[in-house]
């Protein structure tokens, strides 16, 4: 009874063929006599029939079968009437008529049903997770998954990378999250440290002379829970050396593009969108804008000094005062702001609503949000009503024409004594409305790249420099001479891939010149010897020769994740964890022996309990 055709491949020219399949009953029907029995696997789904005059022992074995029964089933092809052709299947012109049937497994009372997609809470889908892989939904996806990681290697190798595998063991090093360790058992008290990236092995590449290299690598970053984290994720890692940032965007284009085309038959514009880190943040108050839609935040500022909104002017002066206390310290600071977000259309959302996007935007530091209705005026003309209207009576014309609102709009407004506040917090309330109002095609794909990142950020708590993505980054060459004078102005050669919304990839030209390195070392406080202890082995390798060099690495996860209409990882991984960090299939991670733990020259401090 070995299977000699899958579940998705007969059609009508196999009609009078002898087959055999093998899957599971995904589902079974009894009309009159007849029994109808969905046979499903990988491939696809087949109908087939136990006819009327059919043996009773065949007939005995039919009525046994139960849902998720994995079978082996022998027929004949049989073509269906017209008027019953399915074209919901890709196998409905036909079905087969069994002529002897084999249960290979029989299957227990199902935690839920399977079918397209489960609508079993989380947790349960993932305890029985070789369950929820059934589903039709996650076969699709899984494949999906494969398809593009192929289309990946496919695409890259064919432009001259090489695929080369780094360490899983490595050297703990700070990369921005917590490494997760493993102890050494022939080293007592020495760990080796699991990967957060590749990072630093793909830059010792470059210097090998390896100069176009990629990895579809495993990352592993000890995270507190939250969000759509993994504690495991997988990276399209590459690496390119004698190159500059454009040429990196170019090449990421071109994968993105040949990925599109052979997995989903998408074709991509030949360029993606370039917006720098001010603009996006000016525009829509996110550095992974979602560009599906439009409603572009406008800067409200320039109509407040002619109005009575003192809150606003207040926030206006304040962060003037702050900008000013900051520049007499060498520190560069933006100051306050007031945005503005025109909501077409929905001057009729009702107060509820509209506190329901104030409460988006307080998550984000805002301290509230005023708002203001168009609606037609007395004399015919578009006026201002509702909410913080009244502030504006003096201007409302102005107001109204500089927003470019008209009647039946919403105006939403943040204010703050930090800009940045402002645009972020108005930014959460125009992604919420992209959500709500139907924006949101996951059909469509906006790419666009952010640029001209800051290189550093200030770190109000300990007075210091930070860099705002990693050491490693290339400050641009406009900037080189001013470094240390005035690190807030400094732009890096940082690069981000957005896609809907989510960030898909972040990239950079790195350091090769050593002396440039201790340079930045420097002005984040990072001490040369802890660097030395911590990098040592990447600084060294930079003596003798390092070529100029960037990269970039998509995750692969979120990608798959968007290319099927998703919004959680969770959904294109086999077996991901739970939101903490937890595996209820296998019960990961789980306590070890004591002899394991003496091997490892290990013990285990609980944390203490605390006191009533």
């Amino acid at each position: 009874m070995k299977r000699t055709v899958t579940c998705g491949a007969l059609t009508k020219s196999d009609a009078g063929k002898t087959v055999t399949l093998n899957g599971w009953v995904n589902r079974k029907r009894d009309h009159g006599g007849i029994s109808f029995v969905n046979l499903r696997d990988r491939y696809g789904t087949t109908q087939v029939v136990v006819d009327a005059d059919a043996p009773d022992s065949l007939k005995a074995i039919a009525n046994e079968l139960k849902s998720e029964f994995c079978v082996a089933i022998e027929g004949t092809v049989r073509a269906r009437p017209d008027s019953m052709v399915n074209p919901d299947m890709a196998t409905g012109q036909i079905e087969v008529v069994a002529s002897n049937i084999a249960v290979l497994t029989k299957c227990e009372v199902l935690p839920f049903q399977i079918d397209e997609e489960s609508d079993a809470k989380e947790e349960l889908r993932l305890k029985y997770r070789y369950l929820d892989l059934r589903s039709g939904g996650m076969q699709k996806r899984i494949k999906l998954r494969n398809d593009v990681a192929f289309a990946v290697r496919e695409h890259m190798i064919g432009q001259g990378f090489y695929e080369i595998e780094t360490p899983t063991f490595i050297k703990s090093t700070p990369e921005g999250a917590r490494d997760y360790l493993v102890p050494s058992r022939l080293y007592p008290g020495k760990f080796y440290a699991l990967p957060q990236s590749p990072q630093l092995y793909k830059q010792i590449l470059m210097v090998s002379g390896f100069d176009k290299y990629f990895q579809i690598a495993r990352c592993y970053r000890d995270e507190d829970a939250r969000g759509d984290r993994q504690p495991e994720f997988t990276q399209i890692d590459i690496e390119m050396s004698f190159v500059s940032r454009e040429d990196v965007l170019s090449m990421i284009e071109g994968l993105m593009g040949h990925v599109f085309r052979k997995t989903l038959g998408v074709e991509l514009p030949p360029t993606f969108r370039r917006l720098s880190y001010d603009e996006a943040l000016e525009l829509y108050g996110s550095d992974k804008p979602d560009l599906r839609f439009g409603m572009e935040m406008r800067d409200f500022g320039p109509y407040v000094e002619r109005s009575t909104f003192q809150a606003f002017k207040d926030a206006l002066a304040t962060g003037a005062a702050e900008q000013a206390a900051s520049a007499a310290k060498g520190v560069t600071v933006q100051g306050g702001g007031v945005k503005a977000l025109v909501v077409p259309g929905k001057a009729d959302y009702s107060r509820k609503q509209i506190e329901e996007l104030e409460a988006a935007a307080r998550i984000y530091r805002a301290k509230g949000m005023a708002w203001m209705k168009v609606a037609q005026g007395a004399d015919g003309k578009p006026a201002l009503e509702g909410g913080a209207s009244k502030f504006f009576a003096d201007n409302a014309a102005e107001v109204i024409s500089g927003l470019g609102a008209k009647v039946g709009d919403l105006i939403l407004l943040v204010a703050d004594a930090k800009r940045r506040t402002a645009n972020i917090a108005l930014g959460a309330v125009r992604s919420k409305l992209g959500r709500d109002l139907g924006f949101c095609d996951p059909k469509r794909f906006e790419f666009a790249w952010i640029i001209d990142f800051p290189m550093f950020e200030y770190n109000e708590d300990e007075a210091k420099w930070d860099t705002a993505h990693h050491m490693f980054t290339w400050p641009q060459e406009q900037y080189h001479a001013t470094l240390e004078s005035d690190p807030g102005s400094v732009k890096g050669d940082l690069y981000d891939l957005v896609l809907n919304g989510f960030e898909l990839a972040s990239g950079s030209i790195r350091i090769h010149d050593p002396a440039l390195q201790k340079r930045i070392f420097k002005i984040v406080g990072f001490d040369e010897a802890e660097g030395e202890k911590k990098f040592g082995f990447l600084t060294e390798a930079f003596k003798y020769g390092a070529p100029p060099h960037g990269g970039i690495a998509p995750g692969l996860d979120r990608l798959v994740m968007l290319m099927a209409g998703e919004t959680s990882i969770k959904e294109v991984i086999a077996f991901p964890k739970n939101s903490f960090a937890v595996s209820p299939m296998d019960d990961c991670p789980n306590e070890v022996d004591q002899k394991q733990l003496d091997e490892l020259h290990l013990s285990i401090r609980y944390p203490e309990k605390k006191q009533d």
